[in-house]
This record gives C-alpha cells, sequence and structure tokens, in this order.
C-alpha cells in the first residue's frame, strides 16, 4: 500500500491492509465496524458504545486520554486510529515510538466528515464499502444543504457542559453539523473553540431552539429548570428546548446519514429534505 499522510502531517506507510485495529475514538470504532472491519478490531476505549453488539466483546483499552499504552502494545496493532482532539499528542508520539502505526484524523466540518469516511476506507482497504456508504450520504448532504439555503436560519444555542455552561463556536464539527440543517448557532463569533457563557449570555442570543445533548455532559429533564427563568427568551416562550441524543450532532461517519435525515427537523420543523 503507498504510504499517506494523515491530519497529524505523518506519513503513514502500511505494507498490507491492516488487520488488528485499536480505535481511540467512539466515532471511529462504529465506522471501522461499519466498513466491514469488526473483526479486525481488536481494542476499543471504554466510551466506544456502537455498535452495541460488536463493541461488548472487545477489549478496552482505557479512556480517550488516558489509554493503557502498554495494554495497546499487547494487543500487537498493526494500527492504531486517533484524533488530534480527542487524543494526546505524547501518546500517540509513544505509539510511534514502538514502531506502531498511528493513523490521526481531525474533521472539523460535515464534508470533511465524509472524507474521513473515504480515507479510512483507503487505509484499510475496505474502499468499496467505504464508496457504499458515501454514495448514501452524499445525496443527502446536497439536499440538505439545498433546502437550509432556501430558509432563513433558525438561532440555536447547543451547549456541552453544565456549570459552567459551556458551547461550540464556528471552528467545531458540531457548528458545521448545526449550520448544515439549518442552524444559525447563536456563539459562533466567540473566539475560543469552547467559550464558558453564562445563561444571562444565552438570553441575549435569544436563540430560537435549545439543543441539551446527551454527552459530553449527560443532559437530563430536570436541567430544563435551568432557563425557567428566561420566558422571554423564543425557545423557553414556545416550548423548544428538546433533550437530544449528542451522536448525530458529533460523530463523523456512517452517523451522519442518520444526522442528515433527522436534524433539520428537530432544528425547523417546516423543513422537509426527505420523503
Amino acid at each position: 500500500m503507498a504510504a499517506r499522510v494523515d491530519a497529524s502531517g505523518v506519513a503513514v506507510d502500511l505494507a498490507r491492509p491492516p488487520r488488528r485495529i485499536v480505535s481511540l475514538v467512539p466515532s471511529i470504532t462504529e465506522t471501522l465496524c461499519a466498513l466491514g472491519l469488526a473483526d479486525a478490531l481488536v481494542g476499543i476505549t471504554v466510551y466506544c458504545v456502537e455498535p452495541r453488539e460488536i463493541v461488548g466483546s472487545k477489549t478496552r483499552i482505557g479512556g480517550e486520554k488516558n489509554p493503557d499504552l502498554e495494554r495497546i502494545r499487547g494487543l500487537d496493532p498493526d494500527l492504531v486510529i486517533a484524533n488530534i482532539e480527542e487524543n494526546l499528542r505524547e501518546h500517540v508520539a509513544t505509539l510511534r515510538s514502538w514502531s506502531i502505526p498511528v493513523w490521526v484524523t481531525y474533521p472539523r466540518t460535515v464534508a470533511e466528515g465524509i472524507q474521513l469516511i473515504a480515507e479510512l476506507g483507503a487505509v484499510t482497504g475496505t474502499e468499496a464499502r467505504a464508496s457504499e456508504l458515501i454514495e448514501e450520504i452524499e445525496p443527502l448532504y446536497a439536499r440538505v444543504l439545498g433546502v437550509a439555503a432556501r430558509r432563513p436560519p433558525v438561532a440555536v444555542f447547543y451547549p456541552i457542559w453544565r456549570a459552567p455552561y459551556m458551547t461550540i463556536n464556528c471552528d467545531t464539527y458540531i457548528h458545521d453539523m448545526l449550520r448544515v440543517c439549518g442552524a444559525h448557532n447563536v456563539f459562533a463569533d466567540r473566539p475560543e473553540r469552547y467559550p464558558t457563557v453564562t445563561l444571562d449570555e444565552v438570553a441575549a442570543r435569544r436563540p430560537a431552539v435549545i439543543l441539551l445533548p446527551d454527552e459530553p455532559f449527560r443532559f437530563r429533564r430536570a436541567h430544563l429548570a435551568d432557563f425557567t427563568g428566561y420566558a422571554e427568551v423564543p425557545a423557553v416562550r414556545d416550548g423548544r428546548i428538546h433533550l437530544v441524543d449528542g451522536k448525530p450532532f458529533s460523530w463523523h461517519g456512517p452517523r451522519i446519514a442518520e444526522a442528515l435525515r433527522m436534524l433539520p427537523a428537530l432544528i425547523d420543523p417546516a423543513a422537509t429534505t426527505c420523503p
């Protein structure tokens, strides 16, 4: 196989398609299984929860930020897949110093998330299956973008943490997924990628929709009470505060198709993207 350059700028040269893979990213684990590589997947993180029927039998190597590197080495992988934001540079460097190939990813837009499927297909020798997945997603992507372009964007607040509240700016994958599906991220203009905000600042941005995901912070029904003092905010006034599954907003790979089918109507019930 020809050497390919990953998102960290390192050329990864594999003599043959990998058959012992460790995934350090939950969405990558799901993508590898969608590519038909479940049997080749020998190690995953404690946060890799999908596909449920597959991950239960895999070796857990710790968390994304604190993996057991010696356990990874003991699995004798011929490829480890990591992410610039999810994993630590020093862990990747250690694995590479042991002559373990590491492919680093970093999609920050939906288009890059789709392209990531092709990259993983090329790296793992599953190009045909990757093409099938992309052929399903790309028409959805074009259709959703077309609908969003014809409608005014809906102001949306999407927190990722509570106490303190934190959200996302325009340089994030979640922001781009919201944009593609017809939303205007009310804190897109903040300079920090993950700014801390107060609920008074949220109220001043007047979101029409508030989306409370279950990851990385696990928002629950009790947290709806945080907004009861802000009856003048359109999302509160109109009852458009939604508890949502965070995976369609933040996971790359085949999960993108689910997001493109589901999220536009959640953001704007009047938007129709497909039958």
